[in-house]
């Protein structure tokens, strides 16, 4: 998705390599965004249609399962679990997935395709002030849907804000030892803290800047070792 699918192709008899690009991450209106209701997917005799998908370029990147807030049992564990079953059941959907999102209506996360439900986390917008707002009246989902779904948010996010971790564990039985790789995506805070970080360091970086970088302030458990990744990462690409 960010770098692209090597190809070859022949021209004048010569072999030629290439990449082709399933993103124009540099013109947004280039591509194609559609959300679709009760898309169906069969697969191993299993047909399953997920609330909404959202396709961009016809890749199915966000899996959205929606339940009642009405309903005392349809609640964000439901959709979560929801949303493992189809990983199970169909599994085919998941293999361009960037992230899910989980919703009862009022509530609203979002979390990666390994993502455990405690990991699953709300999004949050900045007011006027440039301030994160915390008002616990406010729709999560319409907060998420706006905020983290519309289209420059989405495209950077994949871009930029998703890792894959490798952990190592050892079976104390057995001995044998097993490799897991965990998908993690920026919270709406490391998201916020990078792309200021990164126009900062631009600015300063500038002909006319004055050559001092910026620094992060975190708390403990903030994430800022990612927060650092996803930083190196963009500013890589921004400075090129």
């Amino acid at each position: 998705l960010t770098e692209g699918i090597p190809i070859e192709y022949q021209k004048n008899g010569e072999t030629r390599g290439d990449s082709v690009k399933l993103i124009d991450w540099d013109n947004i209106a280039n591509n194609q965004f559609l959300a679709v209701n009760q898309f169906t997917v069969i697969e191993d005799n299993h047909n399953r249609r997920p609330d909404i998908i959202l396709f961009v370029n016809g890749l199915p990147l966000v899996v959205i399962e929606l339940k009642n807030a009405a309903d005392s049992k349809a609640n964000l564990q439901a959709a979560y679990n929801q949303i493992q079953t189809y990983k199970w059941e169909i599994p085919s959907l998941f293999t361009y997935n960037a992230l899910t999102v989980i919703s009862d209506g009022l509530s609203a996360r979002a979390g990666s395709l390994s993502a455990n439900y405690n990991r699953f986390a709300n999004w949050k917008r900045k007011n006027d002030k440039g301030e994160i707002e915390n008002n616990p009246d406010t729709n999560e989902l319409d907060i998420l849907t706006k905020g983290m779904l519309n289209k420059h948010t989405l495209l950077d996010l994949i871009r930029h804000f998703i890792v894959f971790e490798q952990e190592k564990t050892e079976d104390p039985a057995t001995k044998i030892i097993s490799i897991s790789t965990t998908k993690k995506i920026a919270a709406y805070h490391q998201y916020y803290a990078v792309n200021q970080a990164v126009e900062s360091t631009i600015a300063a970086t500038s002909p006319s800047g004055d050559r001092r970088g910026g620094v992060l302030w975190h708390t403990q458990g903030s994430g800022k070792s990612l927060s650092m990744v996803f930083l190196a990462g963009k500013l890589v690409l921004s400075l090129n």
